[in-house]
């Protein structure tokens, strides 16, 4: 008999400490059919990155949210519920941008603008790592690159957080963030027009893809999504969760400060335990065996990056700790595999560098506040801090 629970992982209780569930379900199968949910979920590392190796067998196409009016009303058209030709030809156009060597060019100032805001932070006091340092990098980059208005940062990131918030279940998050989601739709269409955006600004990238025939005129405001959306909330969630653990551990900050754990390792670990989106969807394209259990064909697959990430049978017995100097480190799963791995997880490696090569040069410690604690959000598919407490001196 296939393995099965009544666990619901968007519980209040799971949100804030997933990893005690994550351990159950790793225990009961490669693949358990979650009751609440009518979703089987993949919980360990092995298994997750085969699916993800496997686009024919395990589509994206109207499977990457919990429920059916996301997938067909949101996510129809956008390059992550896209698969094959489809998605290759949407994916063609971010790469332009979002490839190692069209982003080179940016790292001079994205270090210069790292070194001035935290140049700006008090030494010795408290200040958010969210909303002080990860998010305004980030936002600030993204803004700036994808040639939005500087002065909506603010609302871009409020509804960015509501697009990912919608993947979820049927439940009082998604029904809450359905219409700042669908405002977020709205809005690049009406201000990422070509009369108001810059022509070698990244969405006017895609305006160019659309008239040269590259992509239908209707993908756009949902390739567009792809820059504006996963290239913020998720690096901001990523880049602070990091901080939170260097804060939490001195003697591995010191080995990055020291230069003997580079910038990407400590990235990648911090992926690893903490994976800023802790799952994604797929269907089953066919009758297909996980483990020793049959999945039908059209049945929905959960992908539990978060999980995977903690998966003992992987990282060995030290797998809920975080170790900079863990060499397989990379083996991390938080940003995809194969055809879907993040398309900006360049960028996003370039960012945390700046950001983490700034505080360093400047601060030779970096701890947590004493007297305030972090404030973790409530999300249904994201994880990380909402505010950061912390000390740098």
């Amino acid at each position: 008999m296939p393995a099965s629970s009544g666990l619901d992982l968007f519980a209040n209780p799971v949100l804030t400490d997933p990893y005690p569930t994550y351990a159950r379900l790793r225990k009961l199968g490669a693949v358990v059919h979650l009751d609440a949910h009518a979703v089987w979920a993949v919980p360990r590392h092995a298994d997750v990155a085969a699916v993800l190796r496997d686009p024919n067998t395990y589509s994206s196409e109207r499977a990457l949210a919990l429920t059916d009016e996301v997938n067909e009303v949101v996510l129809t058209g956008s390059v992550v519920a896209s698969d094959g030709a489809v998605h290759a030809r949407l994916r063609r156009v971010l790469s332009r941008q979002l490839a190692p060597r069209a982003l080179k060019s940016l790292a001079t100032g994205m270090h210069e603008h790292a070194r001035a805001l935290v140049a700006s932070l008090p030494q010795g006091q408290v200040f958010d790592g969210v909303a002080d340092l990860a998010a305004p990098f980030v936002a600030d980059t993204v803004m700036r690159l994808t040639g939005l208005p500087e002065q909506d940062r603010g609302h871009v990131l409020d509804l960015a957080d509501a697009v990912f918030d919608v993947f979820g279940p049927d439940n009082a998050r998604t029904r809450a963030a359905m219409p700042r989601a669908e405002q977020m739709f709205t809005y690049l269409d009406r201000v990422a027009t070509r009369q108001r955006i810059a022509p070698d600004s990244w969405l006017g990238a895609i305006h160019r893809a659309a008239d040269q025939g590259e992509i239908d005129e209707t993908q756009a405001v949902q390739l567009m999504l792809s820059y504006t959306v996963a290239g913020m909330d998720t690096t901001i969630l990523a880049i602070s969760t990091a901080l939170h653990l260097l804060a939490r551990h001195p003697k591995q900050w010191d080995l990055v400060r020291n230069g003997t754990v580079a910038s990407d390792a400590v990235f990648a670990e911090a992926l690893r335990l903490e994976a800023p989106v802790q799952f994604f969807g797929r269907r089953t394209t066919r009758d297909v065996h996980v483990g020793d259990t049959l999945i039908p064909a059209g049945d929905r697959v959960l992908l539990l990056y978060g999980s995977a990430g903690r998966d003992h049978a992987k990282w060995g017995p030290t797998a809920d700790n975080f170790d900079v100097t863990r060499p397989d480190c990379r083996d991390h799963l938080a940003l995809g595999l194969g055809a879907h791995q993040c398309a900006g997880n360049h960028l996003a490696a370039m960012e945390f560098a700046a950001l983490l090569a700034a505080l360093t040069a400047r601060f030779p410690t970096l701890s947590p506040s004493p007297d305030e604690t972090p404030i973790r959000r409530l999300h249904n598919i994201l994880r990380g801090p909402r505010s950061l407490p912390l000390i740098a001196a």
